[in-house]
């Protein structure tokens, strides 16, 4: 019985192929299925609630234009992730950039906190340092940081993702983490903790 009800859940897949015959309902499904990823990534990149929203619906018009290209045998995660980059790369170059601070994605980074007043105070002061240090990140660090961090991918997805090699990928992370090491010191180690959490 239970099996039964597992398999009434369709997947990536079997939407998108719903999708490629025109049926609306499939994007609606896909979009309430994948909507907070896209939007947290494409946040955490060009620091504006609103751009975020726009890139969030760009990458499901993509969906819906391109519907016949994508393979329905393949991850349809990975195929967001290099879309929802791609445009956030496209609103940045085109020197849009508000620098807006990362207070959003920060708040859902860190749950809230019952503790001693001075321990908010310093939870509060870190979370301030590490929204710094990132926004800081220049943007090739800054997307590898959020793809790995923030949405927990490995080097070989964020290779493919961004279509680049492993190794410029290791390189970008490595160089990431020395410029957040040398502005955030002991603290470093937080950060995975907070990616956990948001994840």
């Amino acid at each position: 019985m239970l099996d039964t009800i597992l398999d009434t859940t369709p997947s990536d897949g079997d939407l998108i192929t719903r999708l490629q015959a025109s049926d609306l309902d499939a994007l609606g499904i896909l979009f309430e299925r994948h909507r907070n990823r896209v939007y947290r990534t494409a946040l955490a990149i060009v620091r504006d609630q609103a751009v975020a929203e726009d890139i969030l619906q760009d990458c499901f018009l993509k969906i819906y234009a391109h519907a016949d290209r994508i393979d329905t045998n393949r991850p349809l995660a990975p195929w967001l992730y290099r879309v929802t980059v791609n445009l956030s790369y496209t609103w940045l170059s085109r020197g849009k950039n508000r620098r807006t601070p990362l207070d959003n994605v920060m708040d859902r980074l860190v749950s809230p906190m019952r503790q001693a007043p001075d321990q908010v105070t310093e939870q509060t002061e870190l979370r301030q340092n590490v929204r710094k240090a990132i926004g800081d990140l220049s943007l090739d660090q800054r997307v590898v940081v959020v793809l790995y961090y923030l949405n927990g991918l490995s080097l070989q997805d964020i290779a493919e993702i961004l279509d680049l090699p492993v190794g410029t990928v290791k390189s970008r992370l490595y160089y990431a983490r020395e410029n957040l090491r040398g502005k955030l010191g002991p603290h470093l180690t937080w950060l995975p903790e907070v990616a956990h959490g948001y994840i």
